[in-house]
């Protein structure tokens, strides 16, 4: 063999052993492309999902605020409303102390009697209004059916039209709610005009 064919040979086997290597290491860099294209789709997917749970995470935290204030509302008009239920049941004792001294101004036995009655009736109504409890305004205010219940209605030429003629029963608030509607008889007016 002479001296260049082994030279000839030698070049051909680098140049084959570079070609192998370059293949190589282009299939190493298309690798590991492939790997940081693979890694980067996972970190998307990982900031996606990341901002995700900081979303759901916002709601639900200002869901749970709202729940809070909702329920500390709900308390407090609770609180505030509480009583309501016990002053009903008081006022039909009321009106039973005042009817009572309606009856012992017709008597001139009962003087005795009446002014007790009546210091009670003061002094209970006291107590009710103490905690929030006032009796409504009745005899000539004008009707209104969302504090009124009218029970009859009747003409009356001193009365204007609309208005409340007599009370059968008083109505009261508890605060800014009404607890009970009076019971009225509501003027329709002077008909002959």
């Amino acid at each position: 063999m002479s001296k260049g064919f082994y030279c000839a040979e030698k070049e051909i086997r680098v140049a084959e052993q570079v070609e192998k290597e370059e293949i190589l290491e282009h299939d190493s860099l298309r690798k590991e492309q492939h790997e940081a294209d693979e890694i980067s789709v996972q970190l998307a997917t990982a900031l996606e999902r990341n901002r995700e749970l900081e979303d759901k995470l916002l709601r639900m935290a200002a869901e749970q605020d709202n729940f809070k204030k909702r329920m500390q509302r709900e308390r407090e008009t609770a609180l505030k409303y509480a009583e309501e239920t016990i002053l009903r049941e008081i006022l039909p004792s009321l009106d039973n102390l005042e009817r009572a001294v309606e009856q012992c101004r017709c008597s001139p036995d009962a003087v005795a009697l009446l002014t007790g009655v009546e210091m009670t009736c003061k002094g209970l109504l006291n107590t009710l209004e103490k905690f929030g409890v006032q009796p409504m305004a009745g005899e000539g205010q004008p009707f209104d059916p969302n504090f009124h219940e009218a029970v009859a209605m009747e003409t009356s030429t001193e009365v204007p039209e609309n208005r409340i003629l007599q009370e059968f029963q008083k109505g009261y608030m508890f605060k800014d709610r009404l607890i009970r509607a009076a019971k009225v008889v509501v003027s329709k007016g002077n008909v002959e005009e």
